[in-house]
């Protein structure tokens, strides 16, 4: 089993320590993410933060092309594709040597990212598929080849299954301990499936009530069992702006606040929307511990 000090991750050939905490800086390449901040469509808008979250600490670009925000419209996979087709170019031309995500729940799109761009990592939103958009189920419609013992598992794990890359595996659960048992399974299933990397995310403001995401928060360290790098995506999410009585514009101090309580509670990666504060975060918690 991995100690947190001898987590990395294979990103196609290489190794990615995460030794020292990462930091995933967030790239949307939407019209309605839910922080307006975020929000990049333009050539020179997506090539200005790729090179901005390189340049500021970042360790990872994580590529968004639809919004999971509450209420959000759906995507569709043609719109989604035709999105990261427009963005991941950009991105790959900006930063040829970044390892790069996509935040995608679809096997179609993870196929295409990663066979048509080289995406190095799929962090899914949806639990292998049990939503897609919040709280919004996702109907299985993928025919994915692969041994017919394994038909049962969710399409996204069959596919990850093939195409190999590292894979972020986020809760929809409401509370440690379903999130515990989802788990289990879960990563069970990718294992059998041949997944050698895979992430954990609690999954902070999904399927969760207020008090939900600062429980399992204070107990994250217990998913240290899995011997498997957690990521915590808690970047100016309601949990912080709400409590406060404030907006997601004026979160940034308080998702300082909550990065650093998850980086104490076992987080290895942060995704962020303000690379550079996260990445100073980063350094003094790693002085404190």
């Amino acid at each position: 089993m991995n100690t947190e000090e001898s987590y990395t991750i294979n990103v196609h050939g290489r190794l990615l320590s995460l030794a020292t905490p990462v930091v995933m800086g967030i790239l949307n390449c939407t019209p309605d993410s839910f922080f307006a901040g975020s929000r990049k469509q333009t050539e020179a808008e997506i090539a200005d933060r790729a090179n901005q979250i390189i340049s500021e600490g970042g360790g990872i670009i994580d590529v968004g092309a639809f919004s999971t925000r509450p209420g959000a419209q759906e995507v569709s996979e043609e719109e989604e594709m035709r999105r990261l087709r427009f963005a991941l170019p950009i991105v790959r031309r900006e930063q040829p040597d970044a390892v790069v995500s996509v935040d995608t729940y679809r096997p179609d799109v993870a196929k295409m990212v990663v066979e048509e761009y080289g995406a190095d990592i799929i962090n899914d939103v949806s639990e292998g598929g049990i939503t897609g958009i919040v709280d919004k189920p996702l109907e299985e419609k993928y025919d994915v080849l692969g041994d017919e013992k394994f038909k049962n598992y969710p399409a996204i794990f069959r596919m990850m299954g093939q195409l190999k890359v590292p894979y972020i595996l986020m809760s929809v659960q409401g509370n440690l301990h379903d999130m515990v048992m989802g788990f289990s399974r879960e990563v069970q299933q990718l294992c059998d499936l041949g997944v050698k990397d895979i992430i954990l995310d609690p999954g902070y403001g999904f399927g969760k009530t207020m008090q939900a995401n600062f429980d399992i928060l204070r107990e994250q360290q217990k998913l240290t069992v899995f011997g498997l790098p957690i990521l915590a995506g808690l970047s100016r999410k309601r949990l912080i702006w709400k409590t406060l009585g404030t907006s997601a514009d004026e979160a940034l101090n308080g998702t300082t606040v909550v990065d650093t309580l998850a980086l104490i509670n076992g987080a290895s990666i942060l995704r962020v929307h303000d690379v550079r504060e996260a990445v100073e975060v980063v350094k003094l918690v790693n002085c404190y511990k």
